[in-house]
């Protein structure tokens, strides 16, 4: 046995790193869980608008190509680094975190090979690559750890920075000022008065904040009812300030309908809380008067202007299939000419991009190289659910609803280390079925 492991170095690594492992539920340091916190604070708190004004292009074309990452992807980094030298044994604990959430795992290995080879042929998603898909899969295969202490300080967060970010949202579209604005190179579009609060442009703050209203309605349990009410109509209202039909619609319509089936099971139960009913009925009688006050104020001549005006987003939807009668099978598999094809989609009338991700994917970079990354993201949204509590399906689907509306995965964007930070947080299982879970893997 002993001569089996002399010629198998990758055994004794897997041995050493499973030797070192903690345990499910073990306590990190101080420094890992302050890079965790810091990494989820930046994450939500600091957007390419705020960045170019301490010198950060980050949203931007041109510069210092290190600034095309966004800080927080540092910050994790580093405390990726620091807590597996903690360990003693960098790659024991690369293998431990790697063994636990394997899909994680295969996600930043695909985006990894995949980058190498964007940068080889000169394709244009170096540094999307890291933000986009990197670095959500560092962030779980971190949290893999289950430290208490660091999941209740990043639902404090996450819950702190989106109450502001819809807060700086509202006060953005009373005042017509924004405060930091969205900016491509340093250039503002100043014909877009739509909100970008602190997570910067108006259709990725609706697209997290449709999710977080998601989320607060199925789960977030360690609020109460009437706060995460309170929440919910504080950050629906930001959605309009936003801008974004697609999550507005998303919203109403999973948010209603789970609100519907829950409504009605728990009026079979037979099991009504008089406080709690008061509480519905004085909501319901002030209504009249939220809608009078929200009327007088603009705000619903705002929400109707977003659904006649569309700024030919339904247009693009359907021009960019017309670019694919203009390519042949080889540019279809591999991708085609990148001249050629921004000539055709500005022909086409498609300047503000091709707003779907897997259409983007296939015409940038080719269908191999979509397919390779559509199998690490079906597996990694796998993962994620299963260390969530049930109600994690409602977010989940209006995530896979919202990210078909535009671009998202098919540029450079922080949206799905979001997710899968609200998910994880805010859907952690209870202690007891977490440890009931560790009992039976180890039976």
């Amino acid at each position: 046995m002993a001569a089996v492991r002399a010629t198998n170095p990758a055994a004794s690594w897997t041995e050493a790193g499973r030797a070192a492992a903690p345990r499910a539920g073990s306590s990190v340091d101080l420094v890992t869980r302050f890079g965790l916190v810091a990494t989820v604070a930046l994450l939500f708190a600091v957007s390419g608008g705020m960045l170019w004004l301490v010198g950060y292009n980050y949203d931007g074309l041109i510069g210092n190509p290190a600034t095309k990452i966004h800080p927080s992807t540092y910050v994790l980094v580093l405390a990726f680094v620091w807590r597996s030298c903690t360990f003693g044994n960098p790659v024991g604990y690369t293998i431990h975190v790697a063994d636990r959430r394997p899909a994680s795992a295969l996600l930043a290995v695909i985006s990894i090979f995949l980058l190498i080879i964007v940068i080889v042929r000169q394709r244009p998603g170096m540094a999307g690559m890291i933000d986009t898909f990197v670095t959500p899969a560092l962030l779980v295969m971190m949290l893999s750890e289950n430290d208490e202490r660091t999941f209740a300080r990043l639902q404090t967060v996450v819950h702190a920075v989106m109450t502001a970010n819809a807060v700086l949202a509202l006060f953005e579209f009373a005042t017509k000022t924004l405060i930091f604005p969205y900016r491509l190179d340093g250039e503002v579009f100043v014909s877009d008065l739509r909100s970008t609060a602190l997570q910067g442009h108006p259709l990725a703050n609706a697209t997290i904040t449709s999710i977080y209203v998601l989320a607060l309605l199925s789960g977030s349990r360690s609020l109460s009812m009437p706060m995460r009410l309170g929440l919910v109509g504080l950050q629906f209202a930001a959605l309009v300030a936003f801008g974004g039909r697609s999550a507005m619609v998303t919203t109403i319509v999973l948010g209603g309908i789970y609100l519907l089936v829950s409504g009605v099971a728990y009026l079979r139960r037979g099991r009504i809380s008089l406080p709690g009913a008061a509480l519905a009925v004085m909501l319901v009688s002030l209504l009249p008067v939220v809608f009078a006050m929200l009327f007088s104020y603009g705000f619903f001549d705002a929400l109707l202007e977003r659904f006649v005006s569309d700024s030919g987003s339904a247009n693009a939807r359907v021009e960019m299939f017309e670019l694919f009668k203009h390519l042949e099978l080889r540019d279809l598999i591999v991708g085609p000419d990148i001249d050629l094809l921004e000539s055709m989609r500005r022909i086409n009338g498609l300047e503000q991009g091709i707003e779907n991700p897997i259409i983007r994917l296939i015409l940038y970079q080719g269908a191999f190289f979509t397919l390779l990354m559509l199998l690490g993201f079906t597996l990694f949204m796998h993962e994620v659910a299963r260390r969530c509590h049930p109600g994690i399906w409602l977010p989940m689907l209006g995530w896979l609803i919202l990210l078909n509306t535009s671009e998202s995965l098919a540029s450079k964007t922080t949206l799905m280390t979001k997710f899968v930070a609200i998910a994880l947080v805010l859907y952690r299982p209870a202690r007891a079925g977490l440890g009931q879970r560790v009992q039976a893997r180890r039976n």
